[in-house]
């Protein structure tokens, strides 16, 4: 949208000489549609921090958000859009945060006693103000989707522990469906552990895993073979005779990869195979 030269040197000169009143009043009708959930002071900033970037986007009686001048502004709504959708505001409220800019307006300078000049420059100014809610809107819909990507990948790491059993061995436990993003992040969790821990033996635990068909056994191969790559052999745990029925009616094939109905049984193997050897003590007899 553009603003003539009479019309932006108005714009320009209202918010000079009204200020103050206007981050005033711009904040107080923001703090009432938040019901407190952030301090008058935060959003004092916000306010002048924005209305001073507004400002210099309209300082040449022109206005063009995609425009070079109005990088600054772009960077402040955006800030303003990613702290809201992190702090768990809605995008209504992020959005009406910035339209009680045109409420606030039109509080300090009014319809009713404007004359024409102001009349015209108070219209293009709420023409601006829809343009910056609309980008702000945006821009959260972006920071949602955004975080909402950064919490899966945090999930899917808390979900895939590696966990150290003996020096040498290592287990990854699943629990979930296994499909191939998470397969991804097994995979290379894995490797990671076998690389730090200098592990030999990695036992993958099915135990938690509801069902298992054709592609999740081709993820778990994919991850044996490399373990295999990496100099360690993996034993498979955790298979119970559900799942041993469905393996055999799929007819998926683990080959030579070693498999244990239990992780118990899995870790022993595991040991006897590093040359650990266990011996079990005999009962203490009562005096």
């Amino acid at each position: 949208m553009a603003l003539d030269a009479h019309k932006g040197a108005r714009f320009d000169a209202l918010l000079e000489a009204q200020e103050e009143r206007l981050i005033d009043s711009w904040t107080e009708k923001m703090a009432s549609g938040l019901r407190g959930r952030l301090t008058g002071a935060e959003l004092r900033r916000q306010a002048t921090e924005l209305l001073g970037a507004l400002r210099a986007a309209t300082a040449g009686g022109t206005f063009d958000l995609g425009a070079e001048a109005s990088a600054e502004l772009r960077a402040v709504l955006g800030e303003l859009s990613r702290d809201r959708a992190r702090g768990g505001f809605s995008p209504s409220e992020t959005a009406t945060s910035v339209f009680a800019l045109k409420d606030a307006f039109i509080e300090v300078f009014g319809y009713g006693n404007a004359d024409a000049r102001t009349l015209q420059a108070l219209i293009a100014f709420i023409q601006v103000v829809d343009q910056l809610g609309l980008y702000t809107f945006e821009t959260y819909g972006q920071a949602r989707e955004e975080l909402i990507t950064e919490q899966a990948e945090q999930l899917l790491e808390l979900s895939t522990p590696v966990v150290k059993l003996w020096e040498g061995v290592v287990a990854v436990p699943l629990v979930g469906t296994l499909d191939s993003a998470r397969a991804q992040v097994v995979m290379e969790k894995l490797l990671h552990a076998l690389i730090e821990t200098e592990s030999t033996y990695a036992i993958i635990d099915i135990t938690g895993v509801p069902a298992v068909d054709t592609q999740v056994a081709q993820h778990i191969l994919k991850t044996v073979v490399a373990a295999r790559l990496m100099g360690a052999e993996c034993v498979i745990s955790g298979i119970r005779p559900q799942i041993a029925q469905t393996i055999v009616t799929l007819g998926i094939q683990f080959g030579d990869i070693v498999t244990k109905s239990n992780l118990a049984d899995a870790l022993v193997h595991a040991m006897r195979a590093s040359g650990v050897d266990i011996v079990r003590r005999a009962a203490r007899r009562e005096a």
